[in-house]
């Protein structure tokens, strides 16, 4: 990665607003700015846009919308606002958390009405962490059919998305942003002006080396994320002299099936299921979150553990497709008794008898457990381990995603969206609280879209 002067010679294209990165940031940011009157243009790595947005179940979470009320859930940006600022201890930066929790209704309104994405509320079970259910998502609950759906959005308003784009230089004088240098499949390299840059390229979990010294609890763990995600923004950030927030947050899950590599929904674990290890026996309490559950499982022997849960939590985990893959491919196993479980688990079956006594009340762990979700046969399980999903630390941002130098002030063109930027998860997985890779990705793309240099303002729909 590199900065430098721009070039005199003249650049081969010039849009007003230029984006790396065609993940659920980027061309969230790309509709907002078109809807602005801007010239855009998307740069993308990869040969179809995916990223890290597609490996996901595509839910994001907003306060206070019709989907809300169609529930009749009273919920409002305040309370959402306190709920991450609780998850975190209170480490995130209050202003970066209004502006994300104070926009989330308006982002899923637009989407839904505007660009006919038929968001959904998951209304049938809790996230940890949030006093009102918000997650809302396509029908699928699919973070591929999400990003299908914004790249076709994409394409119906005439917003071109440039593919197999390689961005290793970007040009700029003093801290402003002036363009980049791309490299082209065939080995050419294009010199593109832009009025104004976003970074829309994702965090560093795909880079082992900055994955080891920044966020060492996680480095062995599996990397579930997009590989493209090399810290490009970052480095470029150090180079610009941008301030950096958070660097050692991410965010795991303790619940991928292994060995398919396939999420499991921690709807199995919220509904009344549990966790244990190969022992057979129960290890901590798994309503803190699936997040600080991946360092939780990854000290397990081998690495593994068992989610257990029943047919009951089983209906409702298959509104997710990847639950209903985990099926298909015989990764969720199932038994009648407790005894049979453990034959089939290959689990000494005392130990996972007294790790079901264990599941009621309040238990040693401090999980206080829902008497109406006690599990009951059929009993259903599948082995899982620890990954990484995304990293949380990048570039401070404001609430426009504007990325700040180290004094605090704007770089006068320069945003940071989604995984690029600094999150709201404070500096350890467990403040990670459901839906803030999205959150942050979905509303921050759409404010820096709507952000316009001329009047300094956000304009709202």
């Amino acid at each position: 990665m590199s900065v430098l002067p721009t070039p005199s010679s003249e650049a081969d294209l010039e849009v007003d607003t230029l984006i790396i990165g065609a993940g659920c940031a980027g061309l969230v940011a790309a509709l907002a700015a078109h809807e602005a009157g801007q010239d855009v243009l998307v740069l993308e790595r990869d040969a179809v846009p995916s990223g890290s947005t597609a490996l996901s179940a595509g839910l994001i979470p907003a306060a206070g919308t019709a989907q809300q009320k169609a529930s009749e859930i009273t919920d409002t940006p305040e309370l959402f606002a306190s709920d991450i600022m609780r998850k975190a201890d209170g480490e995130p930066d209050p202003e970066l958390v209004q502006a994300l929790t104070e926009s989330s209704a308006e982002v899923i309104a637009w989407l839904t009405d505007t660009h006919d994405l038929p968001f959904t509320l998951v209304d049938d079970f809790d996230y940890p962490g949030h006093r009102h259910r918000r997650m809302h998502g396509l029908p699928s609950r699919s973070g591929e059919a999400l990003i299908n759906a914004l790249r076709e959005a994409c394409e119906s308003k005439g917003i071109l998305i440039a593919v197999e784009r390689i961005v290793g230089t970007l040009y700029a004088d003093n801290d402003t942003v002036t363009g980049i240098l791309a490299t082209l499949p065939d080995g050419s390299e294009e010199h593109i002006a832009c009025g104004r840059l976003i970074l829309a390229c994702n965090g560093f979990g795909g880079n082992t080396e900055m994955v080891r010294d920044l966020t060492p609890a996680i480095a062995g763990a599996l990397y579930f994320g997009h590989e493209g995600n090399q810290g490009d923004a970052i480095a470029w950030g150090k180079l610009l002299g941008a301030q950096m927030a958070d660097l050692g947050s991410y965010q795991g899950h303790g619940n991928v099936a292994h060995p398919h590599g396939i999420l499991i929904t921690w709807a199995v674990i919220t509904q009344g299921g549990f966790q244990v290890n190969a022992n057979g026996e129960r290890f901590w309490d798994e309503s803190q979150g699936y997040s600080e559950a991946a360092r939780h499982v990854l000290a397990q022997p081998n690495g593994l553990a068992y989610a257990i849960f029943d047919a009951r939590i089983a209906d409702i985990a298959r509104q997710f497709k990847d639950f209903e893959d985990a099926e298909t491919q015989s990764a969720v196993k199932t038994a009648d008794t407790v005894e049979g479980l453990a034959e089939t688990l290959g689990l000494d079956a005392e130990a996972l008898q007294t790790s079901f006594a264990s599941a009621s009340g309040t238990d040693a762990f401090g999980r206080t457990f829902d008497p109406s979700l006690n599990l009951a046969p059929p009993y259903c399980a599948v082995k899982v381990t620890g990954a990484l999903f995304h990293t949380q630390g990048g570039l401070k941002v404001d609430g426009n995603a504007r990325v700040l130098h180290a004094d605090g002030t704007p770089f006068p063109n320069l945003f940071a969206t989604g995984g690029a930027a600094g999150g709201v998860s404070g500096s350890a997985d467990s403040g990670y609280l459901s839906g803030n890779g999205l959150l942050s990705a979905a509303v921050l793309g759409y404010r820096a879209g709507r952000f316009t240099l001329t009047t300094g303002e956000h304009a709202h729909a």
